[in-house]
C-alpha cells in the first residue's frame, strides 16, 4: 500500500490518501505536484483505495509539499517519514 500525503497551508495535520500500487501513487503524486506548480485557484479531489468512500477536496495553492511512501507491515504504521511530528 502506497501513502500519498499533503501538507497544507496553516494545517498542522497532514492529509493522505492511499493507493494499491506503485504505478498509481505515482500518478496521483504527479497529479498533485503539477496542480502545485500551475499555482491556479484549483479544487483537486482525491479518493482512497483503502477507506471505501474517503474523499478530499482541497484547494490546489494551499498545498505546501506532497510525499509517497510505501506503508509496510515493518513500520507497523505508526510512524510515517517526512511530515509528522514527534511528542
Amino acid at each position: 500500500m502506497y501513502v500519498i500525503e499533503l501538507a497544507l497551508k496553516l494545517s498542522p495535520l497532514p492529509l493522505s490518501v492511499q493507493r494499491k500500487n506503485l504505478g498509481d501513487a505515482q500518478a496521483l503524486y504527479n497529479n498533485v505536484r503539477q496542480c502545485m506548480d500551475r499555482g491556479q485557484q484549483r479544487l483537486l479531489e482525491l479518493t482512497c483505495e483503502k477507506v471505501e468512500g474517503k474523499k478530499l477536496t482541497v484547494l490546489a495553492q494551499e498545498i505546501l509539499a506532497v510525499q509517497m511512501y510505501e506503508k509496510t507491515a515493518a513500520t507497523g504504521g505508526t510512524k510515517r517519514p517526512g511530515f509528522s511530528f514527534e511528542a
